[in-house]
């Protein structure tokens, strides 16, 4: 009887069709469009304008002040007298020294004549000798004290600033005048590790910031508040090799001609925007989140790509090349407009179908990305 029971359930059994396991559910992911063409390669930094020429002006001697002709804002040429100090004192100074150095050359004259006559000897002479140099000497510096009242422009320019008035006492090396000359001006930035890196790692290559408008080369324009609908060349003028200590970012200056048409003055801000796209599109360089990629089987690098028809992904390998921050540069494999996975990589495989999550913005390295 026993028998016949478990054969019957064993013949039952062998009847029944086989479990299937159901499908696995589909993954939910945080996708990242991959940046391609000339708009990612754009990248934003704030700047500040100063003055291409400028000079804090002093007096090379003390005095008071008598005469000072200009004012904030005023437009100067070169060699403009600014600004006069009380001659009094140094006139006198001359008047006695001209009068010591006339004695001097007049005792050293007869000298010559006294010395040919073997009347005196020669080292009275070498004393009469020393005597008018050093009369000399201290007639030109007092010439020069008297000259050094009054300031003049070194070069044309705007006055920037005053920072003393009439009658005040002025010391020598007190800057009174700030002078700049704004028909160019310098527009300053800090740029980040990954932006020296780009135009700076080809040597030979015509990428560096201080070539201009070359094959290759890093394209700059500035844009001012309250006039965006404009933008101005900017051209390349020098980059620091040192990285400030405390954002370990570079100073970079560029050059532009003044605006005619409104004012853009020193300590104003602007928006540059720096076009890589001469020196990042030629290798078709992106930047994509450096979680999105992982390692296959053989540890080399891939990523997992979207199909958007079926919502499923495959493995894409790729090349990769620097980190930046939480960024990492992909130099082939990837094509710009794919989607790929940035949250949730390693829990997938090939055909998994995956749910979307709300897009991650563009990866590319940023000014405060940790370096």
């Amino acid at each position: 009887m026993v028998c016949l029971i478990v054969a019957s359930a064993l013949l039952g059994g062998c009847g029944k069709a086989q479990v299937e396991l159901p499908p696995p559910a589909s993954r939910p992911v945080k996708l990242f469009t991959v940046g391609g063409g000339s708009e990612d390669a754009v990248r934003t930094f704030p700047g500040r304008v100063d003055a291409t020429q400028r000079a804090e002006l002093a007096f090379r001697v003390s005095g008071q002040l008598r005469e000072l002709l200009v004012k904030e804002g005023d437009l100067v040429k070169k060699d403009q007298v600014l600004a006069r100090l009380d001659p009094t004192d140094y006139a006198i100074v001359v008047e006695d020294r001209r009068a010591a150095y006339d004695n001097a050359r007049r005792n050293f004259e007869r000298g010559k004549d006294l010395i040919e006559d073997g009347n005196i000897s020669r080292l009275d002479f070498d004393r009469m000798e020393a005597e008018f140099r050093s009369a000399s000497a201290a007639l030109n510096a007092a010439e020069q004290d008297l000259e050094y009242t009054v300031l003049t422009a070194p070069f044309s320019g705007r006055i920037a600033s005053r920072n003393v008035e009439n009658f005040e006492e002025v010391l020598a090396r007190q800057t009174v005048i700030w002078l700049q000359n704004i028909d160019e001006l310098d527009v300053i930035i800090n740029l980040p590790e990954s932006v020296v890196r780009s135009v700076r790692d080809e040597p030979g290559e015509d990428t560096d910031l201080r070539r201009g408008e070359t094959a290759g080369a890093v394209r700059a324009y500035a844009r001012f508040d309250g006039r965006d609908d404009r933008q101005f060349v900017l051209r390349p003028k020098e980059i620091a090799t040192k990285a400030d200590d405390q954002t370990q970012t570079f100073r970079t200056t560029f050059t532009m001609d003044a605006p005619t048409d409104f004012n853009v003055l020193p300590g104003m801000t602007a928006t540059v925007e720096l076009n890589l796209s001469g020196v990042v599109d030629r290798d078709s360089v992106r930047w994509v989140p450096a979680r999105a990629v992982q390692a296959d089987s053989n540890m080399a690098p891939r990523v997992w790509v979207l199909d958007p028809d079926t919502m499923t992904v495959s493995a894409q390998p790729v090349e990769i090349g620097r980190m930046s921050g939480r960024s990492v540069e992909i130099r082939s494999g990837l094509a710009g407009g794919e989607e790929i996975v940035a949250v949730g990589a390693p829990y997938l495989a090939e055909g998994m179908k995956v749910t979307r999550m709300p897009k991650t913005e563009q990866a590319q390295p940023r000014a405060d990305d940790p370096l």
